[in-house]
């Protein structure tokens, strides 16, 4: 199993890129799909999250109306189209993968944006915003 993600680089703030994050190694019927981000000196955030399965979709506050997440599976592939950049969006994104739920107790609940949800994650593509 491997996700190799692409799409990133150096942009201006108010900027746009587009993330891409290909699968091999297994068929993209993935129980969740999520983005994540770390800057330096800061702990790994979850930026979006997809569960179709749970019917459940997560966007962080900082990105809400800016980020949109697009999971293509015909490609085994995953998108994540960033509009309006800021310098704060500056960091590491990973793409990560969860084959199966783990749910916060014996009766739930599912947290789509835990990091603790997935198995596989890329290597990660450095985003840089300048201002």
């Amino acid at each position: 199993v491997q996700l190799v993600e692409s799409g990133g680089g150096l942009v201006q703030a108010g900027g746009s890129l587009r993330l891409c994050c290909a699968a091999s190694g297994f068929t993209f019927d993935a129980y969740a799909i999520g983005w994540f981000r770390q800057a330096p000196g800061k702990a790994r955030e979850a930026i979006s999250c997809i569960s179709t399965r749970e019917q459940t979709t997560y966007y962080a506050d900082s990105v809400k109306g800016r980020f949109t997440l697009s999971p293509d599976s015909a490609k085994n592939t995953v998108y994540l189209q960033m509009n309006s950049l800021k310098p704060a969006d500056t960091a590491v994104y990973y793409c990560a993968v969860s084959l199966a739920p783990r749910y916060a107790s014996a009766y739930g609940p599912y947290y789509v944006s835990a990091s603790y949800q997935y198995d596989y994650w890329g290597q990660g593509t450095q985003v840089t915003v300048s201002s």
